[in-house]
């Protein structure tokens, strides 16, 4: 089995396990040369992220050719897209991230409030757009222009309304550091309403 399908899915047990990714769904994948490697359609709502290499659909990017796999995942677009358009994305996440899922249900920016989250900038908010659909790997596209420099450093990120967080970033590890970092940052925002003026 290829080592990076191995990452792939203990990534993912991981995530799932800290409510980075959710039963409803999400998507893992990481390029190597000119093949993606990607977490198959289902992988939380039949799976529940208890994947193992073996179930890891890989093919080139380059191409169409994955599409037509009826275990490529439905979201699997915005990743090819993501791939065709930014020569330095080495690893997508897109997940259903507990704390962010309330900025994407209100269409709200997260601002950096954490000194460990301030080199990502203002995750935005992209132009909402249909779930597995062309306009919505368009609209993720041009949410992530401009943002290469911090790509290439470590991820970028940006919010799809009423949908998710899509992270992208030089590999799968810190793609995942950055969805967490985010994640806490989204936390503290939220909790502050909490706190005593």
């Amino acid at each position: 089995m290829d080592p990076l399908a191995e990452q792939i899915a203990a990534l993912g047990r991981r995530l799932f396990d800290r409510r980075l990714l959710d039963i409803a769904g999400g998507n893992i994948s990481a390029r190597a040369g000119g093949r993606v490697f990607i977490t198959p359609r289902y992988s939380g709502g039949r799976k529940h992220w208890q994947l193992v290499a073996g179930d890891i659909v890989s093919g080139p990017f380059a191409t169409d050719d994955l599409l037509a796999d009826p275990a490529f995942s439905r979201e699997g677009k915005v990743h090819l897209a993501i791939y065709r358009a930014f020569a330095d994305a080495g690893a997508v996440i897109h997940a259903h991230a507990f704390h962010v899922l309330p900025f994407c249900a209100a269409r709200r920016p997260i601002a950096p409030v954490l000194e460990q989250t301030h080199k990502f900038g203002v995750v935005e908010v992209v132009a909402e757009a249909q779930a597995h659909s062309d306009d919505l790997a368009e609209q993720v596209v041009a949410g992530l222009r401009g943002k290469e420099e911090i790509m290439r450093s470590q991820a970028a990120a940006v919010l799809a309304p009423r949908h998710g967080i899509i992270v992208v970033g030089k590999d799968l590890l810190a793609v995942a550091d950055a969805l967490e970092r985010i994640d806490w940052n989204a936390w503290c925002i939220l909790a502050q309403r909490l706190l005593a003026p």
